[in-house]
């Protein structure tokens, strides 16, 4: 069973993933809300894999992406972006993002991205 931190400021979209992936026998281990508290947990829990939104408060996904993966190069993370947000998607996969996910999200989508990591 994969072991999964979610990342993102929205409040509905941490819950609506969690439920998504519990029901496909992920583990969801803990959740952020912004990329400082991301990269803290990433730390403290070591999980499988972090689902991580790009647009966020204080440091945005992609400066999360970065500080995680310098503690962790093999950290597996998963971007989460809105549609039309291509430029910021090539960054994350250039600082070693391994794949992403655009919202709005299937729930079959994204728990074959999450099984495939």
């Amino acid at each position: 069973m994969k072991r999964v931190l979610i990342v993102d400021d929205a409040v509905f979209m941490r819950n609506t993933l969690k439920m998504m992936l519990e029901r496909n026998e992920f583990e969801v281990i803990g959740q952020a809300e912004d990329g400082e508290d991301a990269v803290q947990q990433f730390i403290k829990l070591k999980p499988d894999v972090v689902t991580m939104d790009i647009t966020m408060p204080k440091m945005s996904g992609i400066e999360a992406l970065i500080k995680i993966k310098q503690t962790d190069p093999n950290a597996k993370i998963v971007m989460i972006t809105a549609m039309g947000n291509e430029s910021m998607v090539k960054e994350a996969i250039l600082n070693g993002a391994i794949n992403f996910i655009v919202k709005p999200f299937q729930e079959d989508k994204v728990v074959e991205v999450l099984r495939r990591t």
